[in-house]
């Protein structure tokens, strides 16, 4: 990538980037990307790891590539390694980076899920599940919609196939991605 810098790293640098990910994990509520601007005075104006050409493309790419939303971390640790003018170091920039971006957001979620199977019989327990379970459906609606580009006016067609694979899901055992496929090949011959 343009701006590449010449960079060494020691041990204490190794740990200072595990945790300030680490940190990262902790504070991102709202996904890794609301963590962005800490993340750019960390390795672009405090340790200058990263040129600010690095930091916005590995940004950029992270977030146009497809995948999870986390893959602009990937690229960011990369660049680190690759500034030191090592592909071990790069490997290992990119394990560091992931490894303290994934580890407390994980251990959360496995210890959370846990509590909850353990607890599934208490009252406050099953009123949370059932409570949040028509906000995760909203959700889902609300995200397919706007991704989708739904507008009620002229497309019908959308509605309609909307409808059907809704109800196919609710009452047949016809798996999602036999539907997913089938979504993919009407799209695919510009029908939908």
């Amino acid at each position: 990538m343009s701006g590449a810098l010449h960079i060494t790293l020691d041990w204490s640098d190794w740990i200072a980037l595990f945790q300030h990910f680490f940190t990262m994990s902790m504070l991102s509520v709202g996904g890794a990307v609301s963590t962005l601007p800490e993340m750019h005075r960390f390795l672009v104006d405090q340790h200058h790891w990263l040129s600010e050409a690095q930091f916005n493309a590995s940004v950029a790419i992270g977030q146009a590539s497809p995948g999870p939303n986390i893959l602009f971390i990937v690229l960011l640790g990369w660049n680190i390694g690759i500034n030191t003018g090592s592909i071990v170091a790069a490997l290992g920039a990119v394990i560091t980076v992931m490894s303290g971006i994934l580890i407390p957001s994980t251990t959360i979620a496995l210890f959370a899920s846990k509590w909850l199977t353990i607890n599934n019989h208490l009252r406050g327990v099953r009123a949370f599940k059932l409570g949040m379970a028509p906000v995760v459906v909203a959700l889902l609606i609300s995200t397919g919609w706007i991704l989708a580009g739904i507008h009620p006016q002229g497309e019908w067609h959308l509605w309609v196939l909307t409808l059907l694979s809704a109800l196919l899901i609710w009452r047949t055992r016809i798996h999602m991605l036999w539907l997913l496929g089938a979504g993919a090949l009407l799209g695919w011959f510009g029908i939908i």
